[in-house]
Protein backbone atom coordinates (compact mmCIF):
# COMPACT_ATOMS: atom_id res chain seq x y z
CA UNK A 1 0.00 0.00 0.00
CA UNK A 2 1.25 3.58 -1.00
CA UNK A 3 2.08 5.54 2.18
CA UNK A 4 1.03 8.96 2.52
CA UNK A 5 1.82 12.13 4.48
CA UNK A 6 1.06 15.54 5.77
CA UNK A 7 3.50 17.86 6.28
CA UNK A 8 3.58 20.84 7.97
CA UNK A 9 5.38 24.63 7.56
CA UNK A 10 5.06 27.88 8.75
CA UNK A 11 5.97 31.11 6.93
CA UNK A 12 5.20 34.70 8.41
CA UNK A 13 3.45 36.36 5.91
CA UNK A 14 0.55 34.64 3.84
CA UNK A 15 1.81 35.27 0.12
CA UNK A 16 5.47 33.01 1.11
CA UNK A 17 2.61 30.27 2.50
CA UNK A 18 0.85 30.74 -0.89
CA UNK A 19 4.37 30.89 -2.92
CA UNK A 20 5.30 27.28 -1.30
CA UNK A 21 1.68 25.64 -1.64
CA UNK A 22 2.05 26.76 -5.70
CA UNK A 23 5.32 25.22 -6.51
CA UNK A 24 4.29 22.25 -4.56
CA UNK A 25 0.96 21.45 -6.37
CA UNK A 26 2.58 23.32 -10.03
CA UNK A 27 5.62 20.48 -9.10
CA UNK A 28 2.78 17.49 -8.54
CA UNK A 29 4.98 17.04 -5.77
CA UNK A 30 1.48 17.68 -3.37
CA UNK A 31 -2.03 17.37 -4.24
CA UNK A 32 -3.20 19.74 -1.64
CA UNK A 33 -1.69 22.41 0.52
CA UNK A 34 -4.14 23.96 2.88
CA UNK A 35 -3.30 27.29 4.18
CA UNK A 36 -4.30 28.29 7.74
CA UNK A 37 -3.88 31.56 9.73
CA UNK A 38 -3.05 33.41 10.97
CA UNK A 39 -2.05 31.72 13.65
CA UNK A 40 -0.04 32.50 16.79
CA UNK A 41 3.55 30.69 17.41
CA UNK A 42 5.65 30.51 20.51
CA UNK A 43 9.01 29.12 20.44
CA UNK A 44 12.49 29.26 21.44
CA UNK A 45 15.45 31.26 19.08
CA UNK A 46 18.69 31.87 19.14
CA UNK A 47 18.17 31.91 22.96
CA UNK A 48 14.64 34.20 23.04
CA UNK A 49 11.61 33.58 23.76
CA UNK A 50 9.85 34.66 20.82
CA UNK A 51 5.99 34.91 19.70
CA UNK A 52 5.12 35.43 15.91
CA UNK A 53 2.17 35.31 13.64
CA UNK A 54 2.43 32.95 11.51
CA UNK A 55 0.35 30.87 8.41
CA UNK A 56 0.63 27.26 8.29
CA UNK A 57 0.59 25.44 5.14
CA UNK A 58 -0.68 21.57 5.27
CA UNK A 59 0.67 19.54 2.87
CA UNK A 60 -0.89 16.18 1.06
CA UNK A 61 1.37 14.09 -0.41
CA UNK A 62 3.07 10.49 -0.86
CA UNK A 63 5.87 9.56 1.31
CA UNK A 64 8.23 8.73 -1.43
CA UNK A 65 8.35 12.97 -2.40
CA UNK A 66 9.11 13.67 0.86
CA UNK A 67 13.20 14.43 0.06
CA UNK A 68 11.54 16.55 -2.82
CA UNK A 69 9.05 18.43 -1.47
CA UNK A 70 11.49 19.22 2.02
CA UNK A 71 14.26 20.81 -0.83
CA UNK A 72 11.58 22.87 -2.19
CA UNK A 73 10.79 24.48 0.57
CA UNK A 74 13.86 24.76 1.40
CA UNK A 75 14.88 26.61 -1.77
CA UNK A 76 11.80 29.37 -1.55
CA UNK A 77 11.58 29.73 2.58
CA UNK A 78 11.83 32.68 4.22
CA UNK A 79 13.20 31.41 7.20
CA UNK A 80 16.72 29.99 7.63
CA UNK A 81 15.74 26.84 9.95
CA UNK A 82 11.85 26.15 8.72
CA UNK A 83 10.14 24.05 10.09
CA UNK A 84 9.44 20.92 7.96
CA UNK A 85 7.51 18.30 9.93
CA UNK A 86 5.81 14.84 8.26
CA UNK A 87 2.64 13.04 10.01
CA UNK A 88 1.77 9.37 8.33
CA UNK A 89 -1.76 9.31 7.33
CA UNK A 90 -2.95 6.39 8.55
CA UNK A 91 -6.43 5.87 7.17
CA UNK A 92 -8.14 7.81 4.24
CA UNK A 93 -11.23 7.51 1.89
CA UNK A 94 -10.04 5.23 -0.75
CA UNK A 95 -11.92 8.39 -2.97
CA UNK A 96 -9.51 10.84 -1.78
CA UNK A 97 -5.88 8.72 -1.59
CA UNK A 98 -6.89 7.69 -5.35
CA UNK A 99 -7.13 11.52 -6.04
CA UNK A 100 -4.35 12.04 -4.75
CA UNK A 101 -2.30 9.20 -6.59
CA UNK A 102 -4.01 10.88 -9.76
CA UNK A 103 -2.60 14.22 -9.13
CA UNK A 104 1.18 13.63 -7.89
CA UNK A 105 4.27 13.56 -9.22
CA UNK A 106 4.45 9.57 -10.77
CA UNK A 107 6.17 7.12 -8.91
CA UNK A 108 10.12 6.61 -9.71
Amino acid sequence: MTEYLQIITTTEKKAAAERIARVLIEGSLAACVQIVGPITSTYSWKGQIETAEEWQCLIKTRADLFSEVERSIKAIHPYETPEIIAFPIREGSQEYLDWMEEVLHPVT
